[in-house]
């Protein structure tokens, strides 16, 4: 796995201040901008559509890291990517044909990710980890942010990376959902090396100097430290 990145979930700034909020996290050097796209179906709340995301493409040159909590997502496949999304990430959850849909991602050229809510077991995703570049563990329930920490989800976490591991093949496992510096560590020893972050970075005063602090929690820390069997 790559070295730790860290993504803001911009569902968690000021949309009054969008610009100003993007060129901030620039600033502060986040590694990528994560975007919640919601529907009021798959999960309880609406927010943004591509013409959203084309908007921050104009913004930033940053990964944008397009997370679509949609059901039927393969419709829109297309126009977020036209819209400058980097990272498209699908629920398996919501989508009954998820091996064609991850294939036309990857046909364009983006990387190709999964998610899964925590109640939704690991099992799911066995039949499309050859060819999956990301796996992305919700440890909230999704649809609103500001949520508390599942501890539950760090075995759920080893577990993942375990079966990335045994793929032998480079695929990224990130973590959203109540995610803080207090436990990013943990967060990263199960396995993470990308975390999501909304309310830690958006809610703080200084975007900069607290992704330095999250950094500075990470020091000398390996992502897999610890095992499923130890959590």
């Amino acid at each position: 796995m790559n070295e730790v990145r860290i993504g803001p979930s911009i569902l968690s700034c000021d949309f009054l201040r969008l610009k100003e909020e993007i060129e901030a996290v620039d600033e502060a050097k986040a590694d990528l901008i994560h975007i919640d796209v919601m529907d009021g179906h798959f999960v309880p709340n609406i927010t943004i559509g591509p013409l959203f995301v084309e908007a921050i493409r104009g913004i930033t040159k940053t990964p944008l890291d397009v997370h679509l909590m949609i059901e039927k997502p393969s419709r829109y496949i297309g126009a977020f990517i036209d819209a400058g999304a980097d990272i498209v990430t699908v629920h398996a959850e919501t989508d009954p044909h998820l091996h064609r849909t991850l294939d036309e991602i990857k046909s364009k050229n983006r990387t190709a990710g999964v998610s899964l809510n925590p109640s939704t077991p690991l099992d799911i995703i066995d039949y499309v980890l050859d060819m999956v570049d990301l796996v992305l563990i919700m440890t909230v329930n999704p649809g609103f942010g500001g949520q508390s920490f599942i501890p539950g989800m760090l075995k759920k976490i080893a577990r993942t990376y375990d079966m990335i591991k045994g793929t032998g093949r480079s695929i990224d496992l990130e973590v959203d959902g109540g995610i803080k510096a207090h436990n990013a560590k943990e967060v990263v020893m199960a396995g993470a090396n990308i975390l999501v972050m909304g309310t830690e970075i958006f809610g703080s005063k200084n975007y900069k100097e607290k992704i330095r602090e999250i950094r500075r929690e990470l020091e000398g820390v390996s992502c897999g430290d610890r095992k499923a069997e130890d959590l």
